[in-house]
């Protein structure tokens, strides 16, 4: 069962950190701003309401009449029992009352010396109010202000960060593909060094250490292929004097396939040493095809559905055919056929299929997958036909008809195919394409 992935940017993360970061401590000042200009307030309109009620107080203990001002009450009933009982101590007081509303109370009590109480209560409204509506709409919009230039600027970090990388990957993906001039490091570029720098050094120096040890086992196959050469023609020669019989043909035919597999390593490398050049011809695909095979087994079933010019390498493609056909042969079951379709060249058994290994990782030398295929080999014929592919320019796929144990719609048994595609404009005897004029 397949977990669900979600595919983000580093980009999108960076930023999204920095929003949320910048959120969280624009919502942690808001609310302690907030609440320490609301406790201000409060403390400065309960000083107020004191100062109102000590006037109201001299007021009434000085004049004769002896109602109270300011809006003030003599022992009004819904006094605080907090402030009740500071006034049976003989101690003025403040309380605030929040309420149910939202809207707190204030009230500031003090004794009069005939044992009355001198109260004033008012609501924490007006002016204030709106200083506070005012301070919590300031609070809001520069909460939002950060949270979008801390996202913004994190699109600009992470956008940098997000190009180094792309770079990094699109040179670390041509260095896959073969192509081992690149250099990562001068990829990606830029002044400011970062760890994507020291990703790229290692990426070189592990693309370095690679080429190495690529060029030194190619070097030392090359060595003992060139070695056997001699011994191993010498041995065909020698066995071609034998007396006719049995045992003779059994030498002459292991010494024949000895002669074959060495030729095979020194041309895979040849391959690999990235020298061999295609000598271009003219050709008529789908009758040069049809023309070669037949000469090679008459038994494979040709199907030239669109005839196309291409300029090509002649022995390299028929190489590369003979060499597909000989595995169909091997590896695969009869029908054996081969598909002509302008440029593309498909040729397909009716065997197992090609092993997953192959079809995941592409041809190896030396693995048949001889546990999935049944026969035997040492894997260079399709590593071979891969090589000369490259050297034409060309793309040569493998795929299975349909999974091992199914049927196809006509009927008929699945198997394996291989889709040569030449290109449009084939390679220049430098091994690049050319630039072809935009009227062509």
């Amino acid at each position: 069962m397949k977990r669900l992935v979600l595919r983000t940017g580093v980009r999108w993360k960076i930023s999204i950190a920095i929003a949320g970061v910048g959120a969280l401590i624009a919502m942690a000042l808001s609310l302690v701003v907030h609440n320490a200009a609301r406790v201000s307030m409060l403390d400065n309109t309960r000083d107020v309401q004191m100062d109102r009620v000590l006037l109201a107080q001299r007021w009434y203990e000085t004049s004769k009449n002896k109602d109270p001002r300011f809006n003030t009450k003599i022992n009004d009933p819904s006094l605080p029992r907090s402030l009740q009982k500071l006034m049976r101590e003989k101690r003025r007081g403040t309380y605030v009352d929040e309420g149910n509303g939202g809207t707190p109370d204030i009230w500031a009590a003090v004794p009069l010396s005939n044992g009355d109480v001198l109260s004033l209560h008012t609501q924490f409204a007006g002016r204030s109010a709106t200083v506070m509506k005012d301070l919590d709409r300031a609070l809001i919009i520069g909460s939002v202000s950060v949270v979008f230039g801390g996202c913004a600027l994190g699109v600009l970090i992470g956008g940098q960060l997000s190009r180094r990388l792309r770079k990094a990957a699109a040179a670390a993906g041509h260095v896959a593909q073969g192509n081992t001039g690149v250099r990562v490091r001068d990829a990606i570029g830029g002044v400011v060094r970062d760890e994507t720098d020291d990703l790229a050094r290692a990426v070189d120096a592990l693309t370095d250490a690679l080429n190495e040890r690529i060029e030194a086992e190619r070097r030392v196959t090359a060595d003992i292929a060139h070695e056997l050469r001699t011994p191993v023609t010498g041995l065909l020669t020698a066995a071609e004097l034998l007396p006719p019989g049995r045992p003779t043909e059994l030498v002459r035919d292991r010494a024949q396939a000895m002669r074959t597999l060495v030729e095979d390593v020194l041309e895979v490398a040849r391959l690999d040493s990235a020298s061999e050049r295609a000598e271009l011809q003219e050709i008529a695909l789908g009758e040069f095809v049809s023309r070669r095979i037949t000469a090679l087994n008459r038994d494979v079933a040709i199907s030239v559905v669109h005839e196309s010019w291409v300029s090509t390498d002649p022995r390299r493609l028929e190489r590369i055919l003979l060499n597909l056909l000989t595995n169909a042969a091997k590896y695969g079951k009869a029908p054996v056929e081969v598909t002509v379709e302008g440029r593309v060249v498909r040729v397909r058994d009716h065997g197992p299929g090609y092993p997953e290994a192959l079809l995941r990782e592409g041809p190896s030398r030396f693995r048949t997958g001889a546990s999935d295929r049944a026969g035997t080999g040492h894997g260079l014929g399709l590593t071979i036909a891969a090589g000369q592919a490259r050297v034409l320019g060309a793309r040569l796929t493998f795929r299975n008809a349909a999974p091992e144990g199914t049927a196809t719609p006509l009927g008929q048994s699945g198997g394996a195919i291989a889709v040569l595609w030449l290109p449009e404009h084939a390679p220049t005897n430098t091994g690049s394409f050319p630039m072809m004029p935009l009227s062509d």
